[in-house]
């Protein structure tokens, strides 16, 4: 089936009110295609792994999607279906945030989030527990500490993964709600000043958002001790896909003066074998409210939570402060991406929506 000459514009103010003005001239469309094309390639496994995988027109497909869940997340177009969450990892809004998408779409939501009451505890292998588990649920969201865990599970499961993160790999649908909130408050994703501070070697969330950036010409910023830059491998991919990027030790207000996004983020104590170390480096920097006294009227800051130390409360009340409302876009994001995986399309939610 083909969307002939559909297109959707994902600047319009009324899709996003808190769009600046200044940017009003820059907006995307993008036509929609086959199901097939803008679907996950392999249709035999729909998985979210990684975000690497994704087109330019996918992400802005599932951008489209959560905006429509926005209008109104309300629903029941999962109805009869079941989600299975399997936590091996702590988590609060990444876990909370799926379930209540899956909720408030109709499905049914099973799973644990401590691994020790599972029979992981009884020696149960990963590929086990997934078999066993896809007997129950048409989908399974999944977070583990070990690298790769996801697409390892991606590849035996018979039903879709969405990696909720896997180690200090990939957390592509804190991702998706990243794009999102860039959107709705820069009004484009093309040609931004974006900074990233604090953990880049074991930061998933900074890791898979330089990876969708490549779609948009950014220029990052990466703001990191010695201990904590970003990894070579992830500069490799900057170079290699054209990403222009700087390296600082420095975190002042004249170095983050001409950022449009600062994205914040914590020092990962669980990431560390070495404790000595974490402590060194856990407050390194740490974000005032008045070092943001020379930023750019349209810069926002998030972080992908929890913080420790690394934002004061002062800042909170700046309006330039927006990561509380982007963990509320991550209902919306994640509504789309448990919809994508299942196969319900952009155009099944537009129709579904006329009928709220």
């Amino acid at each position: 089936m083909f969307y002939d000459s559909q297109s959707y514009d994902l600047s319009s103010a009324t899709s996003f009110p808190e769009k600046r003005m200044q940017h009003s001239n820059l907006f995307y469309t993008f036509t929609l295609q086959t199901n097939e094309l803008l679907l996950n390639e392999d249709m035999e496994n729909r998985s979210l792994v990684s975000i690497a995988g994704l087109s330019k027109e996918k992400i802005l497909y599932l951008l489209e999607m959560a905006r429509e869940f926005e209008k109104n997340p309300n629903r029941k177009i999962m109805d009869g279906r079941v989600v299975a969450t399997l936590f091996f990892e702590p988590s609060t809004r990444t876990r909370l945030s799926f379930e209540t998408a899956a909720n408030r779409l109709g499905a049914r939501v099973i799973g644990f989030t401590d691994p020790k009451v599972t029979s992981s505890s009884k020696g149960e292998t990963l590929k086990d527990t997934i078999m066993m588990v896809s007997n129950y649920a048409d989908i399974i969201v999944m977070r583990h500490y070990l690298e790769g865990a996801a697409r390892y599970a991606s590849e035996v499961a018979p039903v879709p993964i969405v990696n909720a993160g896997d180690g200090a790999n990939q957390h592509p649908s804190q991702t998706m709600l990243d794009l999102y909130s860039i959107y709705k408050t820069q009004g484009t994703l093309e040609n931004l000043n974006i900074y990233l501070v604090g953990d880049l070697k074991y930061g998933r969330t900074v890791h898979s958002l330089l990876m969708a950036m490549r779609h948009f010409n950014p220029t990052f910023h990466f703001i990191a001790p010695e201990e904590l830059k970003m990894p070579e491998e992830y500069k490799l991919y900057c170079r290699e896909h054209g990403i222009k990027y700087e390296e600082h030790t420095e975190f002042t207000e004249d170095t983050i003066a001409e950022a449009d996004i600062l994205y914040m983020t914590r020092v990962q104590r669980e990431r560390f074998t070495d404790l000595m170390e974490y402590e060194r480096v856990k407050d390194v920097y740490i974000l005032h409210n008045d070092m943001l006294a020379k930023t750019r009227d349209n810069l926002r800051i998030l972080h992908p939570l929890p913080r420790v130390n690394e934002i004061t409360y002062d800042v909170d009340d700046n309006p330039k402060a927006y990561y509380f409302q982007q963990a509320q876009n991550g209902l919306y994001a994640r509504q789309a991406i448990l919809c994508d995986v299942l196969g319900i399309t952009l155009e099944d939610v537009i129709e579904d929506g006329k009928k709220c």
